[in-house]
Parts: C-alpha cells; sequence; structure tokens
C-alpha cells in the first residue's frame, strides 16, 4: 500500500461545524488570556450555585456507595422524581417506562433523532432557533426545514406558517419555549392553533424542549404543549432537565418523557452511544426535583430583573430595538440601524456577524450574532451573570453604537 494513503474522516464528520456560541467563547477566552478584560454574554450558563441539598445528595450516595453502573434509562430514584415532577408541573402522567435521563437534555433530543429520522426526512424547526437543532438534523442525515418567526409575530410559530412546512416527509416538529435565543414563550392559545395543525397530520412527532420552562415572567403558568392538547401526549417528547432551574449545567442531567416505543429506542440508541448517566449527578437531580423549590422562584424574579435592565440600556443605544421576552435568559435586540456604519476602529459594519467581532475585539464584550440562530440582523445576549458585569458590557455596548459613523 503506498504511504501516501492514509485512513479519512466519514462524510457525515463533513456535515458539523463549530457551533458559533463555542466560537465566541474560544475567541473571548483567547483575549482574556492575552491579559484584556473580557465581559461575556455568550453562554446560556446560570451564575447560580447549585442548590446545598442537591450536593448534599450527591454527597450521601457517594458515601453509601452508589458508584456503580446506572441503568441505561435512569434509576429508579430519579425516573419517579421525574414523574412526580411532570405531574406537579403539568399535571401529565408518565408510567416509569415511558421516562428516560439521559447526560444532558441535548443528548435526549439526539437520542430522538438518531432513533426515528432516516436519510432526507424532514424535520421542522422554528427560527430563530438554538443552533444545536438543525446541526444535529443534517448530523443524522435528516433536512432541516426552517420556518421564520420574526418579531412581528413574537417570534412565535403561526399555524398556517407550520401547516404550509409541513410534508408527507416531515417526521419531527421542534417547539422550544421559553425560546432560545429570544425569549419568547406560546401561550395556551396559541399551542392549541398549533396542535389543530398536528392534528391534522398524525405522521409527525413533536418535541417539546421546556428546558427554560421554569424562568417565565408572566403571571400566567407556563404550558407544554402534551398539557395543553392531550390527543397528542401519544407523540409528544416533552423534554426538560435541571441544568437551567438548578444551575446544575455541570452535572448532565436532561431527561423526557413520551410514548414507550418511543422511550425505548431512545434508550437502546443511548446504550450504544453512552449507556447510563453518572449516578452521583443522578441522586443530585433527585435533591433539586424532590427537595425545597423557593429558590426557582426567587431566582426567576433575580432573571426578570436582570432581564429589564438590559432591555431598557439596550434600547438607549443608538441604532438598537431591542422587544423584551416573555422568558429564558436571553434578550434578541435588532441592530438594523447600525449596520452599513464604520466603527471607531475603522471596521465597516456590514452583518450582524461583523457587529459582534468588531464588539469583540475593540470593547472587549463576547455575544453571539443572530445569523448563527437562523435571523439577522440580531444580537443574542444571555443576561445569566452578576449585575456588575451586565452594568460594565452594557456601558461598553453603548460606547461602541455611539462611536458608529
Amino acid at each position: 500500500m503506498s504511504a501516501s494513503i492514509r485512513p479519512g474522516l466519514s462524510e457525515r464528520f463533513g456535515r458539523v461545524r463549530v457551533a458559533a456560541t463555542v466560537a465566541m467563547s474560544i475567541k473571548a477566552r483567547a483575549l482574556r488570556e492575552a491579559g484584556h478584560d473580557v465581559v461575556t454574554f455568550a453562554i446560556g450558563e446560570p451564575d447560580f450555585a447549585t442548590p446545598p441539598h442537591a450536593i448534599e445528595a450527591a454527597h450521601q450516595a457517594a458515601l453509601r456507595g452508589d458508584t456503580k453502573y446506572p441503568p441505561q434509562d435512569g434509576t429508579r430514584a430519579l425516573k419517579a422524581a421525574i414523574q412526580r415532577q411532570f405531574k406537579r408541573d403539568h399535571g401529565l402522567d408518565y408510567a416509569l417506562d415511558e421516562i428516560m435521563v439521559s447526560n444532558g437534555a441535548k443528548q435526549v433530543l439526539f437520542n430522538a433523532l438518531m432513533a426515528t429520522v432516516d436519510e432526507g426526512d424532514e424535520v421542522v424547526i422554528p427560527v430563530p432557533c438554538w443552533a444545536a437543532y438543525t446541526l444535529m438534523t443534517q448530523l443524522v442525515g435528516g433536512t432541516p426545514v426552517h420556518v421564520s418567526c420574526p418579531q412581528n409575530n413574537g417570534f412565535r410559530l403561526r399555524p398556517e406558517d407550520l401547516e404550509a412546512a409541513i410534508t408527507p416527509r416531515t417526521r419531527w416538529l421542534l417547539l422550544n419555549y421559553p425560546n432560545n435565543p429570544t425569549g419568547a414563550v406560546a401561550s395556551r392559545a396559541e399551542l392549541a392553533g398549533l396542535a389543530e395543525v398536528l392534528l391534522r397530520h398524525p405522521q409527525v412527532w413533536v418535541m417539546a424542549d421546556d428546558m427554560y420552562e421554569h424562568l417565565y415572567y408572566s403571571e400566567e403558568r407556563y404550558a407544554t404543549l402534551a398539557e395543553v392538547e392531550p390527543r397528542l401526549k401519544d407523540r409528544t417528547l416533552t423534554v426538560s432537565g435541571v441544568s437551567k432551574t438548578y444551575a446544575m449545567t455541570g452535572w448532565r442531567i436532561g431527561f423526557a418523557g413520551g410514548p414507550k416505543d418511543l422511550i425505548r429506542a431512545m434508550v437502546s440508541m443511548q446504550g450504544h452511544a453512552a449507556a447510563g448517566v453518572s449516578t452521583i449527578g443522578q441522586a443530585a437531580a433527585v435533591g433539586a426535583l424532590d427537595g425545597p423549590q423557593e429558590l426557582v422562584a426567587e431566582r426567576a424574579a433575580i432573571y426578570r430583573r436582570r432581564r429589564d435592565f438590559v432591555v431598557a440600556a439596550l434600547n438607549a443605544c443608538p441604532g438598537i430595538s431591542c422587544h423584551l421576552p416573555e422568558g429564558a435568559f436571553y434578550v434578541f435586540p435588532n441592530i438594523a440601524g447600525c449596520l452599513g456604519k464604520t466603527t471607531a476602529g475603522g471596521r465597516l459594519l456590514q452583518t450582524d456577524q461583523d457587529f459582534s467581532l468588531a464588539l469583540l475585539e475593540e470593547h472587549y464584550v463576547a455575544l453571539v450574532h443572530g445569523g448563527a440562530f437562523g435571523m439577522s440582523p440580531y444580537l443574542r445576549i444571555s443576561y445569566a451573570t452578576d449585575d456588575a458585569s451586565l452594568a460594565k458590557g452594557m456601558e461598553r455596548i453603548a460606547a461602541f453604537t455611539r462611536g458608529l459613523r
């Protein structure tokens, strides 16, 4: 064999690219390591600590020797806690074999797509959206079908737009409320309108990504699709986790409730990829779900105050217009008024990506351009950080926009 011939990478790998949030975080880290004071709004990670009772639950699990291989679908204790959470928060009844635990909610989504999507099958994804939905769909061979949800629709999916997007090849609709990156939330009436469309298309699975469900700033309680329309429960995968609500991103615990056959297939996929989930992390999640819940509302109130501050600060910046999101911990401001201008450092801003890169390199604020989430000219800013950093970052953004000519 010729020495010039080497094993190659797969065609599948060619579908993969680095997520914009990760790329921006790498750039910010490099600037920080070079000695610059960088304010980072790029990653959606709570700045709060994991609740002490969750940490204590993990500690006690380790002390009693709960350190062996876990069941692939999750420990019985955690699945029972998840069962109680679904009932408590949404009135949803799932049997234990209709629940699974994964290494973060992202693996739940990946398991589901791997188990159900064949080459060329379509996944309807409202945009703006978390970029991972598109990337995972492409990785498993599916075709993302993006449906625009512009700001004048409140960044929410309309029934008529959903109807137009569905074809005989449609396998999934991905719904994410409260939404990343916009913070939009669909009301019960709006979900009911989408449900009427879905009832006419029984071949379509529905993935309700409710990761930010407890970060909702309306007086109305957050509702998920299977709760609003029980006739869709047998083809809806309801997804959540402990990462955002309980500030447990590093514990890597996501979960889902759904039809038994789908859950069984997802568990099988997980078994071939990562097997079970850390027993210590699962014990911590039981502690979080079954422990005191007062901190959930307390932290949501802090996020709401931060949201109000950031929205007001951005709306005071020349060329920026920011709507008021209903949930999550992101704002998604429009920067159309800044494009076509030149920065104080001499850079012409033609796109939202130009804006984000210039802001980072000239004023040391890291955020993510809206194009990475499927809609321009916008920015995604995470306000899941301390008040001092928010104030400093907003001051820098204001100075940057005032310097545009």
